[in-house]
């Protein structure tokens, strides 16, 4: 039984993929409700919105699907967000599809510049983990230079503002957040401390 859920949750992953094609300049047209929060160019000016340009069409088309069901089942199911939730309902899989090929296409702003003594203990942390704590390296899903991994669904992670990355990784520790794969980041997240939260956003941000 065990092995049918996974199969079931890659040929799902697949499926959800497979939908991602869209037309970047149809969704340039449909991304106008965007740009208040996340920039014309998905380059958010504001550090609690993330930046979603350059990010993977797949992951973008997930994220907006479980927003809009989270929107349609009042937040039972799917990934509930006051903000998000109200803004996808009301659109259909082909403007998502659109909206999430235009972002993608542009390039991602560079994040900022990390001091040394988060580098070193950022780069321990993201490249090898923490066996004695079971906290699993990052960079078996998201990439050496955090580009994640588009056909698999990890998104990538460079250059994201670190005050989102930050909240993103309390929220999967807290459970506030339960949209991810077989709950692979909550169980990393939980063994996270304050400190190795806050020092894997500023590195990964800066990552290179």
């Amino acid at each position: 039984m065990k092995k049918f859920a996974v199969v079931f949750a890659v040929l799902s992953m697949f499926s959800t993929l497979a939908q991602a094609e869209g037309n970047p300049e149809a969704g340039k047209a449909k991304a106008v409700t965007c740009i208040a929060c996340h920039g014309a160019d998905g380059n958010s000016p504001i550090e609690m919105y993330p930046k979603i340009a350059g990010q993977h069409t797949g992951y973008l088309v997930k994220q907006l699907k479980e927003f809009r069901q989270a929107a349609k089942t009042g937040g039972q199911e799917g990934r509930n967000d006051p903000i998000m939730s109200g803004m996808a309902m009301a659109l259909s899989d082909e403007d998502i599809a659109d909206v999430s090929a235009y972002f993608a296409s542009q390039a991602i702003s560079e994040g900022p510049a990390a001091d040394a003594a988060v580098q070193e203990k950022g780069h321990q942390l993201y490249m090898g983990g923490d066996a004695s704590r079971q906290i699993t390296a990052c960079v078996a899903c998201h990439g050496v230079k955090g580009e994640g991994m588009g056909l698999a669904g990890y998104p990538a992670l460079a250059d994201q503002h670190p005050a989102y990355l930050k909240a993103q990784l309390e929220k999967f520790r807290s459970g506030d957040r339960n949209n991810d794969m077989n709950g692979m980041m909550a169980g990393v997240a939980k063994n996270l401390s304050d400190e190795d939260i806050a020092i894997l956003a500023q590195y990964i941000s800066a990552i290179e």
